[in-house]
């Protein structure tokens, strides 16, 4: 295709949009009313009851340029179980909407968060009691008599979230999640939806383009999740991801002033935190902190290089003369939310092991391929948690193909510990007519790391026409 027809391909392209000014009101079925916090003095907030048992919570941040406004965006903050009221009612901070390249964003859309079926404030909530995280059990049993007691803890704590969420719990997966955002689309009177999906939310969005490829206008996938992975790959490609992103945080702390660790060999520093078999006390939790839990503390700061300063302190800190692991705390693990994970979880990518043997294969693999990070990565985190989960996985990892939908934008990241640039490239195959967008950079998900990535989406997002194919963000 020549210069000439690639511009009129474009310019076609967006004289196909509905960019003509859409009405502000809201469909009669959503009831929106003033929900405003510090950081959001115009959130409107609102409920709409949905398929099921199930009332979903919304929040609307309305467009700061009506004149101009193209529709509402939708968006999801990852997951699963992250919730999109939450993230709204703090402005966007952490879903990057405070950031100058997406002032464009918030001038022309109302901005949509809600809380997925079974997450925060929709009804009804995954509810599980404190046992679901219990650290005296290893996701790395040594032993048959470990593993059978791992087994049957999964089995009780997860009847016990089955218990007092009662058989909504059996249909939180995401394959019937994306049913909800058509009820979304349909409610506030928007003829097609745009979406912007972090992480888990470029799961939850590709599902919905794969049952309703019609009603899309944009859709940005970002830190993509490719639902067509096995489990067990996706537990060794996040494995490759993740010892290789601690190895990039090492590089940065032999040359950042910013590292508390600078000239100390972190990865030695990291082996020599792991190794008491104790763990490593608490002030602020009072008891030990164990080596499986500040492996997963440390992931969680690891995802974004904005952590890193703080992570090299709480690495310098928890190996000091008096040891204090606070600062590596699994917030995540400890937080409630954290049943709606693990059942959205178990829903879609379902156990990876069928008995101890076949556990400690998969054990010997993550172990070489990681030889510093094996004690936690999520997709180890979800599988391992679902191995005797009471509640059958009702959409586990199958090929996927998006068909018929407007061009779609896939982001990966060369550098995601989180969602391996593998896994872009393959949703990217899956999704006819999409183009994939690359981050060279570190961190998860371009949006929150990359301010060339924001400016690529949002300009997707407001024209529909994809970037180049091939554009690579340095």
């Amino acid at each position: 295709m020549n210069r000439k027809t690639k511009a009129l391909a474009a310019v076609t392209a967006l004289a196909l949009l509905p960019l003509s000014v859409l009405p502000a009101s809201a469909a009669p079925r959503i009831a929106w009313k003033p929900c405003a916090t510090e950081y959001a003095p115009t959130l409107e907030c609102a409920s709409l009851r949905v398929s099921g048992p199930f009332t979903i919570a919304l929040a609307k941040l309305p467009a700061t340029d009506p004149a101009r406004r193209v529709g509402s965006l939708l968006t999801n903050p990852g997951g699963p179980g992250g919730s999109g009221v939450t993230v709204l009612k703090y402005g966007g901070r952490g879903f990057a909407l405070d950031k100058l390249e997406m002032a464009e964003a918030r001038q022309r859309f109302d901005v949509i968060g809600f809380d997925p079926r079974g997450v925060g404030a929709s009804t009804p909530a995954v509810t599980c009691g404190p046992t679901l995280h219990d650290p005296s059990i290893s996701r790395f049993p040594r032993n048959r008599a470990e593993y059978d007691r791992f087994i049957e803890h999964n089995r009780a704590s997860g009847q016990d979230c089955l218990d007092r969420t009662g058989p909504a719990m059996s249909q939180v997966d995401t394959w019937n999640a994306a049913d909800d955002i058509e009820s979304i689309r349909v409610a506030l009177g928007e003829p097609k939806v745009n979406w912007l999906g972090v992480s888990y939310g470029s799961e939850l969005g590709a599902v919905y383009a794969e049952k309703y490829p019609k009603r899309i206008r944009a859709m940005v996938l970002d830190g993509a999740i490719d639902h067509s992975v096995p489990t067990r790959k996706a537990i060794l490609d996040e494995t490759i991801a993740t010892e290789s992103a601690l190895k990039d945080f090492a590089r940065w702390c032999t040359t950042s002033a910013e590292c508390a660790l600078r000239g100390k060999d972190v990865l030695a520093t990291y082996d020599a935190l792991m190794a008491p078999p104790g763990g490593v006390p608490s002030s602020e939790l009072g008891r030990n902190v164990t080596a499986e839990e500040m492996a997963a503390g440390v992931y969680g700061s690891i995802i974004l290089p904005a952590f890193w300063p703080d992570l090299s302190k709480a690495i310098s800190i928890a190996t000091a003369e008096k040891p204090d692991a606070s600062g590596l705390v699994p917030y995540s693990q400890l937080d409630p939310s954290y049943g709606a994970y693990r059942a959205i979880g178990c829903h879609d990518f379902g156990p990876a092991f069928t008995s101890y043997a076949d556990m400690r294969v998969m054990q010997g693999l993550v172990k070489t391929l990681a030889p510093h990070s094996w004690r936690y990565s999520e997709f180890w985190d979800i599988a391992s948690g679902c191995a005797g989960w009471p509640v059958t996985p009702a959409y586990p990892p199958r090929p996927q193909k998006v068909r018929g939908a407007a061009p779609i934008l896939v982001v990966g990241g060369e550098h995601d510990p989180a969602t391996p640039l593998v896994w872009a490239k393959g949703l990217a195959r899956n999704i006819e007519n999409s183009t994939l967008l690359v981050d060279a950079g570190y961190g998860h998900t371009g949006l929150l790391n990359s301010a060339c990535v924001r400016t690529e989406e949002v300009k997707y997002l407001v024209s529909g026409v994809t970037p180049t194919s091939g554009k690579v963000c340095r």
